[in-house]
């Protein structure tokens, strides 16, 4: 496999079908990883030359290094779509892949976090820049149900503060406008200010990233994996013992609002999901949830 070969292919993913950069830095690490195994097992084989025990040998091996069925299934994934694409570009005549399937996911469903640890969690942040920044960032994670990767690709143009909406880019470059709470608007607001205020008292020669929303301290864009960092360290603090994270603000508002009666179709809307069964797991937590309280409170259950 040729590195030419694999950039040609992530170059079509990014034009022709407008994926993220989170999206194509996976499929770029899945086929380099693929590479380095082909050439430190099998030093002359060429594209032409891969055959499905080769991907099979390559999953034995993930499996024996303790990757789990959803880490091995995406990278199943994305050599099917890498050698659909060398077909078509004539490279190859026939997908070794194809026989390959990828393996069962366990039915494990997303951890929420209940309505009182979701307050305690946004009681922690201070007073200071950074943690007034992270306070609008949780709110507006938990009042959106966005995810984090479309939160830090947000623009101060993306809130509509008189329509108390933002817009934001979901998967596929798809956009969406979702309503945003008075609470996580009031936080933004609290943060301009501050924000505004720190970079001033800075050096003058420092470029301050102009159209972003979230910055770091160096007045760059946020990333993602700041935001979950900071996240991990309030769940922390929330002694919260549970398997949580940032991406749990996303289930806990889905959850949440699904309890208090909203539609499904409309929490598919607000999600950004393509599909309704995906909004569906959401109805398996309310349900579950409400058979522990059932369970524990009906004199006969």
């Amino acid at each position: 496999m040729q590195k030419e070969k694999i950039e040609q292919f992530l170059k079509f993913l990014k034009v022709e079908k407008n994926l993220s950069e989170n999206t194509l830095t996976s499929y770029r690490t899945d086929l380099i990883q693929f590479n380095k195994f082909l050439n430190e097992h099998y030093t002359t084989i060429t594209l032409s030359g891969i055959e499905t025990t080769h991907i099979r040998d390559f999953l034995t091996t993930l499996y024996s290094d303790g990757y789990s069925s959803s880490s091995i299934g995406r990278k199943i994934a994305t050599l099917r779509s890498f050698f659909k694409f060398a077909i078509r570009n004539e490279w190859l005549d026939s997908n070794p892949c194809s026989l390959i399937s990828s393996p069962k996911k366990k039915g494990t469903l997303p951890e929420p976090m209940s309505v009182e640890e979701i307050e305690t969690i946004l009681s922690l942040p201070g007073s200071d820049h950074l943690s007034i920044r992270n306070r609008a960032i949780l709110e507006t994670l938990y009042s959106t149900g966005i995810r984090v990767s479309e939160l830090t690709g947000m623009n101060i143009d993306s809130i509509d503060f008189v329509g108390g909406t933002i817009k934001v880019k979901g998967k596929g470059r798809k956009e969406r406008i979702i309503p945003i709470g008075d609470k996580a608007l009031e936080a933004i607001s609290a943060y301009f200010n501050k924000r505004n205020m720190f970079f001033d008292s800075l050096r003058k020669d420092l470029s301050v990233n102009k159209e972003a929303l979230f910055l770091n301290n160096w007045g760059g864009r946020l990333t993602a994996g700041s935001v979950k960092k900071f996240a991990h360290q309030y769940i922390k603090e929330a002694a919260i013992k549970r398997n949580v994270s940032a991406h749990s603000f996303r289930h806990s508002f889905a959850t949440h609002l699904l309890e208090r009666g909203a539609d499904l179709r409309a929490v598919q809307e607000l999600l950004g999901h393509a599909s309704l069964s995906t909004t569906q797991i959401y109805t398996h937590l309310t349900t579950k949830r409400l058979k522990k309280i059932y369970d524990k409170t009906h004199p006969r259950a």
